[in-house]
Order: structure tokens, then sequence, then C-alpha cells
């Protein structure tokens, strides 16, 4: 069967989009000679130069308004130019489901979700427009920060999109290229004490650091306030205490927790509230579908329920 991989690129309008694309067509994988077809959905002030481009067998269309992006406009497309592959740079202002919803051709299948950010301006549209940010990276493989100085709190901006998309590969680059530098921020707690104190401010900050540092949480012992979750997949011992954090908006509340073995397992019930200290170990487990913290509690006691019940995003 025929198989048209689509790249999908997402952001807000001069974002980097158009750039990231010139840049990408014009590397030896998108030279092959295979038909490349760019749905544009939304012009900045970069361009494209489509004389050179249709020379390498790439085509463009345009689309300027949200209700043409349907199944009709992309069978047009289709047998217009039969590609061997889309790239579509989406409109940052149109709503996502129109590309999540959309019924394609036969055959045309996502191949990459890639969402670029302008670093720069990424505070002030988390603060005002986090509705519109999440759902670019809900489901991104790649999100590019571009526009990066070293004095921007880049590790505040992963852990922020992070809480909602934990799989993603976050990309920081600054006018010399990418920045690797910029994890290395201060923790709110003492990394080196003999029992991490996480208050209900770090939670979020531990509870993402410790998926990507392992190296840093292997062995320690922890101490914090949890939200008993329990399921029937879940072993015996096991349950997850974590928190209900609300990445985005009142309608967007997760709950963050990692595995946890424990003795009392079976006498606690969901949505109990546990005062808990636990040492944490990195192990393959099936609720993980592979390596990840498995805290191993060392002294569990009932707690009272606290104000503050559902977390936001540091």
């Amino acid at each position: 069967m025929r198989r048209v991989p689509i790249y999908f690129i997402n952001g807000f309008l001069e974002s980097g989009k158009t750039q990231f694309l010139n840049y990408t067509l014009n590397q030896s994988y998108f030279l092959d000679g295979s038909k490349t077809l760019v749905i544009v959905c939304e012009e900045g002030i970069e361009e494209y130069d489509e004389k050179d481009l249709n020379e390498k067998n790439i085509v463009m269309e345009y689309l300027d308004e949200e209700s043409d992006f349907n199944s009709e406009t992309f069978t047009a497309f289709d047998k217009k130019h039969k590609p061997e592959r889309v790239i579509i740079e989406f409109n940052g202002m149109w709503n996502i489901n129109s590309y999540m919803n959309a019924k394609f051709p036969a055959g045309w299948k996502q191949e990459q979700w890639i969402t670029t950010i302008d670093a720069s301006t990424f505070e002030n549209y988390l603060n005002n427009m986090k509705s519109l940010i999440i759902p670019m990276v809900s489901g991104a493989e790649m999100v590019i920060f571009n526009r990066c100085t070293e004095d921007m709190p880049l590790e505040k901006y992963r852990r922020a999109l992070k809480a909602t998309n934990r799989n993603a590969d976050y990309i920081f680059e600054g006018e010399d290229g990418e920045i690797n530098s910029v994890f290395e921020e201060d923790l709110p707690y003492d990394i080196n004490a003999d029992v991490l104190e996480i208050t209900e401010d770090a939670y979020m900050i531990f509870f993402i650091d410790a998926m990507d540092r392992p190296d840093r949480y292997e062995g320690k012992t922890i101490h914090y306030l949890g939200h008993v979750l329990k399921d029937p997949s879940f072993p015996k011992d096991v349950i997850s205490p974590g928190r209900q954090v609300m990445t985005c908006c009142a309608d967007d509340v997760q709950f963050a927790g990692y595995v946890c073995k424990t003795d009392m397992a079976p006498t606690l019930n969901n949505s109990d509230w546990i005062d808990i200290t636990a040492t944490i170990k990195y192990e393959n487990s099936g609720l993980y579908n592979g390596v990840g913290p498995v805290l191993y509690a060392k002294e569990i006691k009932p707690a009272k329920k606290p104000k503050q019940v559902v977390l936001g995003m540091n």
C-alpha cells in the first residue's frame, strides 16, 4: 500500500517554522528526488524560494482559511501532485483539532510532529495564551526553542512543557547553535541531604527531574505528602502516591506520581492522603513499560487533606 509520511510543523507566527523548514528542505535526506508537497497555512516574514524548491522536486500549496484544511483539499492536492511525502506548516492560531481530526487521503500518515517556539516571547505566551501552547506540544516528538540565550530560565521553560509531554525531545538553540548547559539550575531542596524534603512548591520539579536524572536520585530518600492512587492492574504491593497537577487550565488536570512498593498497599485506599518517606531505585517496571523511578516505602503515616489539592506548574 502506498505510504506518504506527514511531517507536521506547528508554532506561533514568527516562531521559526519557515526558517526551520527552509533549512530542512535543503538537507540531503530531503533531496533524494522524492516528490515533496509543502502545505503552508501561515505566511510569515521569511519566505520560500519556490523556484529553487521546484527544481528539487518540492511543490508548495497555500491555505488561507482554516475551513480549507479539510479532506477535499487534501484529496485535490494528492491527485494534483501525487506526493511521496507531505510537510504541513500549520497556523499556530488554528485549532489543533483541525489537524488531529483531519481525514487525509489513503496512505497519508504522520511521521513526525515538531513544534517551534521563540524563547524570547515564550514566557509572555505561557502566561497569557497557555491554552494554545499546551495543545501545540501535546503530541510533539520534538520541541525546538530558538533565539535562546543562556541567561533565560530555559530549564523552567522545559519543565513547564514536560509536565504535558514527557516523551518529546526538547532542543534549545541560540545564535551559535544548540545550547546544552541549561539544566543545572539550583533545586529547591538539598540534593545531598540525608532525606530530600519535597514541598508542594517543589513537587513537580522533583517529579520531572527524577525521571530525567537517575544519576541524581538513585538511592536517595525522599519525604513528601502524597495522594494515593490504586488500580486493579497494579500488583498487590504497589500504589502510586502523587499529586494532581494543573498543566494548562481547570479542564487539564493530570495525576503525577511514581510506582511505590509497600507492604501497606492492601490497607490503603484510593484518595487517601499519606505522609511518605521512601527510597528511590531505578528498575524495570511494566507500569512504565521500561525503566523508571520505583519508590520503596520506609514509612507511611496517615495525613490530612491539604488546602491546596491541585498543584500548579512552577
